[in-house]
């Protein structure tokens, strides 16, 4: 299905999201659909999946124009899309989501549908167990499941918003075997991104995206510098860490255990330094989280003893590790970092330590609103709601809302989703905390961003420490091979 997409207008308020973009989509190819965060991608996308209607502009469908209000009205025109985070139902089971969304709903005949779900599975070499739940997937099996019933409902181009985003190295092998054969067979990818090594891999052609304009296309071969180029109108590199000594001990685990109700790691010792910057890598869900949420105090330790700087905070109130200079950011930003609804400004106010007065100085709140909101280029108002902002400005919000005298900063994923410019400058500031001494541990699934910033790695398999790497005795691939249990 070739689409066509003409002179696109969509305004909120007063951001011009879209302002007049024109591509088109070949049948049989992936096009990539390339831009830093805000940059209007997923907007679009939302356009032609009938999630948003256009203010102006004109879609086409094999040269036919075309009009829909809702999503499904899209998909009964052949457009599905498969969203970051895959739109299904955890606590069923992977039939009943893959039925949703027919006509015949949940009675649909579960015979036939298993039978049509297995085909689907093997052609497309999917290990999907039709009876499983789907709180037991990774997210690179719920994008299958989704992709399998996104065909199934007819689909003849699949919009894939940030795909790569939170899956491991096997899982996006497969997924772009995947694309290539949906390609194969005559069907119009559209691949969603900010990865430059992404797009340069796996699309037949790409469209840049900067400020709600196409800036440019490109084909392969692709010149990186010159895809940066139009992304950002410079070429963006990486700052100079600075050269800050260790300090003492700041966080002391002997022997900790900690679990919740999926894993437990145990028999964690670690030591580490004042301006120390400690990298934890593994599969997800490996033990990474587990370390930085009970480091942090949001996890009590079933075993063994936490100290901070030498106090032992192993069964304290997660109060006294905020006191003690502890603080933690979530990769999930508006699930366990930011409250939706609430204005940057109101975060402010609930961010406040220490004793506070009876009644808030709001004018006094919204100067310091704005101040964070320019210390940190956040790309909104004091008045912005959160969840009106970008992944990268949500992640700008968070460090914002951190007390300035940290002595230990824990990061969960610190980069996941943000473009090229908006991952350098969060690390930025990042690394102007080991100035003050602020030790920092964080989880990653880029091999790349931990190889650039540790000094030490903590490799994590199965809820366990398999390795401790030094950054000057280590490589990539053999950190490869680590994360996948392996020991060269």
């Amino acid at each position: 299905m070739r689409i066509e997409l003409t002179d696109i207008h969509k305004r909120f308020g007063p951001v011009h999201a879209n302002a007049g973009i024109s591509i088109t989509f070949q049948a049989g190819s992936i096009h990539g659909l390339l831009g830093e965060n805000g940059a209007g991608k997923s907007t679009l996308m939302k356009i032609l999946s009938g999630y948003y209607a256009p203010d102006s502009g004109e879609v086409r469908f094999d040269g036919r124009p075309v009009k829909f209000a809702t999503p499904a009205e899209a998909l009964r025109h052949g457009v599905g899309m498969l969203h970051q985070d895959p739109l299904d139902f955890p606590p069923f089971q992977l039939l009943d989501n893959f039925i949703l969304g027919r006509n015949h709903g949940i009675r649909q005949r579960r015979a036939e549908a298993q039978r049509e779900f297995v085909d689907l599975c093997r052609q497309f070499q999917f290990d999907l167990d039709p009876e499983a739940r789907v709180s037991d997937l990774t997210v690179g099996e719920r994008q299958q499941l989704e992709i399998a019933r996104l065909l199934w409902l007819g689909a003849r181009a699949l919009i894939l918003d940030e795909p790569t985003t939170g899956i491991s190295a096997p899982q996006k092998v497969r997924l772009f075997a995947t694309l290539k054969r949906l390609a194969e067979q005559g069907k119009t990818i559209i691949f969603v991104s900010h990865k430059l090594a992404d797009v340069e891999e796996l699309c037949h052609r790409v469209t840049v995206l900067a400020r709600g304009r196409v800036t440019g296309h490109a084909q392969p071969p692709y010149s990186s510098g010159q895809l940066v180029q139009m992304m950002f109108g410079q070429i963006i590199t990486a700052g100079a860490r600075p050269a800050v000594g260790l300090g003492g001990p700041l966080l002391e685990l002997d022997h900790a255990t900690f679990s919740d109700h999926n894993l437990r790691c145990a028999d964690l010792t670690l030591n580490v330094a004042a301006g120390e910057v400690i990298g934890l890598a593994g599969l997800e869900g490996s033990g990474q989280k587990l370390l930085l949420q009970g480091a942090t105090g949001l996890l009590r330790a079933n075993t063994g003893t936490v100290r901070i700087e030498g106090a032992d905070l192993t069964h304290a109130p997660y109060r006294r590790f905020l006191q003690a200079g502890v603080a933690y950011v979530p990769a999930d930003r508006m699930t366990e970092g930011l409250i939706p609804g609430l204005t940057i400004e109101e975060h402010m106010v609930l961010a406040r330590r220490g004793r506070q007065p009876a009644v808030i100085d709001w004018k006094a709140m919204r100067a310091q609103a704005e101040r964070g909101i320019g210390d940190f280029n956040i790309k909104g108002r004091a008045g912005t709601r959160v969840e009106e902002l970008s992944g990268g400005n949500q992640q700008r919000t968070l460090l914002a809302l951190l007390a300035a005298d940290l002595r230990l900063l824990a990061l969960e994923h610190p980069t996941r989703g943000l473009d090229v410019e908006s991952a350098l400058y969060i690390w930025s500031r990042l690394l102007e905390r080991l100035r003050q001494s602020t030790a920092i541990l964080f989880a990653s699934a880029d091999l790349d961003e931990i190889m650039q910033y540790s000094d030490r790695i903590l490799v994590f398999f199965g809820g366990h420490v398999l390795e401790t790497l030094r950054l000057s005795e280590t490589t990539t691939e053999q950190l490869g091979y680590l994360i996948g249990g392996k020991k060269q």
